[in-house]
């Protein structure tokens, strides 16, 4: 290769980080909408969680048709396209969903939401299916990993704004709003959110069609066949359909209709409570009032009171009695779609190990462990922090508003960018004491622009400060993991094991911090598992990617199970779903390493050159 092609096409890399951008921002931003539009919209903790459910699934959908489209055709139609065409391809497909969401906005209807985050999330599909190789080919191979974690970077910090930005969209204000005031919110600022980034979509498809300096990059090489998992693919996608039509059915049941009918009923009379209690203050407040008729007057009304909250306790064991079972029939079904995803990738494992053929590269078993630690890992990351609105509600954990969320939001996404930021060290030419030094630093500046961000949007960040301990703890793990991916996703999914337990048995800001802590363990592990599934592949390597990608279905599924446990078993305890989660990463860890040896594959050289 000639010195000019070695360049790195800094215009062309600039524009590709804007891409980089919307993912991160969106994604996080629907941390604060989950909340929201649970009492905007007055729907249970799974029914707010389909918000993940809609955005991650367009990823594995839309990952899924390319790969039956290329497997039928016997090419990458994102290849024969070029990048640079997919991209521009994938930013108009997002703007479309951009469009959805303010016509469903403005008509009020959630379901409408769901399918404009749904089109938006299939844009991002076909976005992230080229951007990545796309960065490698934008200069030097050998300095593509520093391009991806430029881009990973900058998606990070997308994912540290995107919540201040949709929560002062939502509640326009720093200032605390009761939930019970959301439903009464106007949305006029989210039509004008999503009209901006509908616009600057079509913006970044402009630059991208237009600038010459931005290449085709067009990819002729052709596609490994894969048969056999394309259809069982294809069959686990219709069994995953067939888990989930019972639970959203179930909303329509007979036994649906009765809770929403007791609770429909309760509404005036705990508004008449309110009623009272509003005049039982009043009334301690008025001088003009002689004490005695004041004592009349105050046990009349709690006598009222009293016979109001009897009336509604009658009723609430009347909601219990129809709730209790019907919840645990979608949370059968629920787990039976995990189920299902474990037991198709295992499946098609052992059907490989017996005859390769057809299977591509599902033939080899960091593969296709690395795909379940993918679901895994993406599906934590994301109920985590999806959850996390609904777990500050509870006294224990500051009885927060919706409105008040955001800060907590930002550091928990923040945690990912900090991380990231301290991994992308190993990608520069350093000697090893100035490696140290910037992964200590690294780590503690990111730490400070998360505060800092907070702060100047208005606010108060005192409560965050203490967070710097599980950082300082973060850094400490980055020393002691020596760049080793292997290590390092052992080491951090310890970590995370540790830091939801302690938040399971703990409450208050120890549980704040152990579940925001969460961010900070997920950081790494994206680029970790990646590499450590996808070598030794050879030409399957491409195949084993898009099959990652796939993966990413986890986060439209993990949320919603956890949404549903907590409407079952409260939303605390429901963070024992995460502890599985990030066991089971560990575990990959540890056995990916025995594959590959088993492979002759030199694992310190992997771990040396991927532990990005």
């Amino acid at each position: 290769m000639s010195q000019t092609q070695q360049k790195t096409n800094y215009p062309a890399l600039y524009t590709l980080i804007i891409v980089f951008f919307f993912w991160g921002f969106i994604a996080a931003g629907n941390s604060v909408f989950i909340p929201f539009c649970k009492h905007y919209f007055k729907l249970d903790q799974f029914q707010s969680q389909l918000i993940d459910f809609a955005f991650y699934t367009a990823y594995f959908l839309g990952a899924l048709l390319l790969f039956i489209l290329s497997t039928l055709k016997g090419f990458d139609i994102v290849g024969k396209w070029g990048y640079k065409k997919s991209i521009v391809y994938g930013l108009l497909f997002s703007a479309l969903g951009a469009g959805v969401m303010i016509v469903a906005v403005k008509m009020n209807f959630y379901y409408g939401m769901l399918i404009g985050l749904f089109i938006v999330a299939l844009g991002f599909s076909l976005q992230q299916t080229a951007a990545n190789p796309f960065a490698v080919l934008l200069g030097d191979p050998k300095t593509g990993t520093s391009r991806i974690n430029l881009g990973g970077g900058i998606n990070s910090f997308g994912t540290t704004i995107g919540p201040l930005v949709v929560g002062l969209a939502l509640f326009g204000t720093t200032a605390a709003i009761s939930d019970t005031a959301i439903e009464k919110l106007p949305l006029d600022k989210v039509i004008i959110l999503y009209s901006a980034v509908g616009l600057l979509f079509i913006l970044a498809a402009t630059l991208f069609h237009f600038s010459k300096k931005v290449p085709s990059s067009i990819n002729n090489e052709p596609m490994e066949k894969a048969s056999k998992a394309m259809k069982t693919l294809i069959i686990m996608s219709v069994l995953l359909i067939i888990a989930f039509t019972p639970v959203f059915m179930s909303y329509n049941s007979k036994e649906a209709q009765a809770i929403v009918n007791i609770e429909n009923s309760i509404k005036p009379i705990t508004t008449q409570i309110n009623n009272y209690v509003d005049e039982i203050v009043s009334i301690k407040h008025n001088k003009k009032i002689e004490i005695s008729s004041k004592q009349d007057k105050i046990t009349e009304l709690e006598r009222k009171i009293n016979e109001k909250e009897r009336s509604i306790s009658t009723e609430n064991s009347q909601i219990k009695e129809l709730k209790m079972p019907l919840e645990k029939y979608r949370m059968y079904w629920l787990f039976g779609a995990l189920a299902i995803v474990v037991f198709t990738l295992l499946f098609s494992y052992n059907k490989a190990q017996k005859n390769s053929d057809g299977w591509g590269a599902m033939q080899y078993p960091q593969l296709v462990l690395g795909m379940l630690a993918i679901f895994l890992y993406v599906g934590v990351e994301v109920a985590v922090g999806s959850n996390l609105g609904e777990l500050l509600k509870l006294k224990d954990f500051g009885g927060l508003q919706s409105s008040e969320i955001a800060p907590y939001i930002s550091m928990y996404w923040g945690g990912l960018m900090i991380g990231r930021w301290a991994g992308a060290i190993s990608a520069f030419n350093l000697s090893g004491s100035t490696k140290k030094i910037l992964t200590v630093a690294v780590p503690i500046v990111a730490f400070l622009i998360i505060i800092g961000v907070n702060t100047l949007a208005g606010y108060d960040m005192n409560s965050l400060y203490l967070f710097i301990i599980c950082v300082l703890i973060q850094i400490a793990a980055f020393l002691l993991c020596k760049e080793k991916p292997a290590q390092t996703l052992m080491v951090f999914g310890i970590l995370g094991v540790i830091a939801m337990i302690i938040g399971l048995l703990s409450t208050g800001n120890i549980a704040i911090y152990s579940f925001l802590a969460a961010g900070l363990a997920c950081s790494i592990m994206w680029p970790a598992i990646f590499s450590l599934s996808i070598v030794g592949l050879g030409k399957y390597t491409a195949q084993g990617s898009a099959f990652l990608v796939m993966m990413i279905l986890g986060g439209g599924i993990i949320p919603p199970i956890q949404g549903k446990l907590s409407d079952i078993i409260g939303i605390h305890n429901s963070y024992i779903i995460p502890v599985f989660c990030f066991a089971y990463l560990a575990l990959f860890a540890f056995l990916v390493k025995g594959f590959l040896k088993k492979q002759n594959i030199n694992i310190d050289q992997i771990e040396s050159e991927g532990g990005h």
